[in-house]
């Protein structure tokens, strides 16, 4: 039972417009005309959008051109059940580098008038440097599938945060607010308080950025993450920093932690920035079991962080939460939370 928590006062941003550096629209045809938008919420019926005030406007400007490319040369688009090949028009772009990356998620790996559309894409905006192509044959509202093959251009883009500076490829994930993920992980920092003697764990470590963002103050950190490119990225990532002491594996944070306490490897501090699902119950346990000093907790989703604190606070107290404002314009909140080992 928690009796009493800091909550501290949001940490708002100063433009909280264009902020979003990634798009990922549906795609569905409604007679003739091809759309790219997001469904109205509880329903299948998709919204068109031709612009977004909390969009970087290059993303927008580029789906919206796509969609007129898919028109124009009559490609497939999926119907949300079993036809079409054109599921999701998913643009990122870097907004200190103004490097693009345009993902299109299809059913099939067959493409249609590949090299016309290739050359469409290319014309959209300088900034495009990576055409990829995502292979999603499942029906499920997952966006990406397993393969992912270049079609033009690099496999990454680069962006920078703060000092640091990251490779992206279609899948990794990224905050989709680079100005607002500099004041989150700075507060990461201030609570993981390290010295320089600390090992870190860094789980769904991602691109491996919260763990790099932490390496110059630790002894070592190690990440993880089920995403197999993601790992790729963080690995090279660290590598392009000369953080030889930060290592990146891919699978799950509870089969590495469980790996490495047989191993004799307890981490002093574990930080976390799961998906809106939260934590895994079998990494909780695992957590509870080995008891790092500290446990860094960052969220999207209240719901299932309060209910992980549940459990976790049997062995650990919550010294405070400190909420960033990361989605303005929405009710979304993301909250970095100080966990600290109970005293016997």
């Amino acid at each position: 039972m928690i009796d009493k928590v800091d909550v501290r006062p949001t940490i708002g941003m100063n433009n909280p417009w264009h902020y979003r550096n990634k798009s990922s629209f549906q795609v569905r045809k409604e007679g003739n005309r091809v759309n790219a938008g997001l469904f109205v919420e509880g329903t299948n019926k998709l919204l068109n959008i031709d612009d977004c005030v909390v969009q970087h406007p290059v993303t927008t400007k580029i789906t919206v051109d796509i969609r007129k490319l898919l028109q124009k040369f009559n490609i497939p688009i999926y119907d949300g059940k079993s036809k079409g090949l054109v599921r999701t028009i998913v643009v990122r772009t870097g907004i200190q580098t103004g490097e693009t990356q345009v993902c299109l998620v299809t059913t099939k790996k067959s493409l249609p008038n590949k090299k016309e559309l290739i050359e469409g894409i290319q014309k959209i905006d300088s900034s495009i440097v990576s055409i990829t192509q995502n292979i999603n044959p499942a029906k499920t509202s997952l966006i990406f599938g397993d393969e992912t093959i270049v079609l033009a251009g690099k496999e990454t883009i680069h962006e920078k945060l703060g000092e640091l500076a990251f490779d992206l490829s279609s899948r990794a994930f990224f905050q989709l607010n680079p100005e607002q993920t500099v004041v989150l992980y700075d507060e990461i920092k201030k609570a993981a308080a390290l010295t320089g003697k600390e090992t870190v764990v860094d789980a769904y470590c991602g691109v491996g950025t919260i763990g790099l963002w932490l390496a110059g103050d630790a002894k070592e950190v190690r990440g993880m993450d089920i995403v197999p490119e993601s790992i790729i990225d963080a690995k090279k990532n660290a590598r392009n920093h000369g953080f030889k002491h930060a290592k990146y594996y891919t699978g799950s944070a509870e089969e590495w932690l469980s790996k490495w306490v047989k191993e004799g490897f307890i981490p002093d501090v574990v930080t976390v920035d799961p998906p809106r699902t939260g934590l895994a119950t079998s990494f909780i346990k695992t957590v509870l079991k080995i008891k790092p000093k500290r446990f860094i907790y960052t969220s999207c989703n209240p719901s299932t962080f309060a209910r992980d604190l549940k459990e976790l606070t049997k062995h650990y107290h919550v010294e405070y939460i400190q909420p960033v404002d990361m989605f303005p314009q929405t009710s979304r909140v993301e909250i970095v939370s100080k966990l600290v080992l109970k005293k016997k």
